[in-house]
């Protein structure tokens, strides 16, 4: 049986190399105190671009570079995540996210990930993705909920 995601035209001419980069402003609301309303731990952190959200920008990245190169269906999920935060970043300041298709092994996808604010390299590594239709891996999902008792 051939793979659908296999036959997207549009999948198919993913190449190594693929770039893209995407900037954000941080605010208030991206720093490390603010994580205290899922996790309390964070309450008296500093007021920081939170780790959590460089790694945040850092899929968006990939998904809007993938974007152009699927199909209706299919999706593209996080899999694995590889990086380091080096350097605090306060508020007010811009950090970019550049991210490089560097692997292509079938459905999977690597990324080298590279986060700058305004004055330093704040975070690299290694970002993967794979690619999902999506219809079947809500079904999946659902169906996961429903065997957990949490429909």
């Amino acid at each position: 049986m051939t793979d659908p995601l296999q036959t997207s035209q549009s999948y198919r001419s993913l190449a190594v190399g693929l770039r893209h980069r995407l900037s954000l402003r941080v605010e208030e609301r991206l720093t490390v105190p603010t994580m205290s309303g899922a996790f309390s731990g964070f309450a008296d952190m500093p007021p920081v671009f939170a780790t959590a959200f460089m790694v945040g920008l850092i899929e968006w990245t990939c998904i809007e570079a993938l974007r152009p190169f699927l199909a209706a269906h299919e999706r593209s999920v996080g899999t694995h995540v590889d990086v380091s935060h080096v350097a605090a970043t306060p508020v007010g300041m811009t950090v970019t996210a550049a991210v490089e298709l560097v692997e292509l092994r079938g459905r999977t996808l690597r990324f080298k990930v590279a986060c700058r604010d305004d004055l330093d390299l704040i975070g690299e590594g290694f970002h993967e993705r794979a690619i999902i239709d999506h219809g079947k891996f809500i079904k999946r999902v659902s169906s996961k909920a429903e065997r957990g008792g949490h429909v």
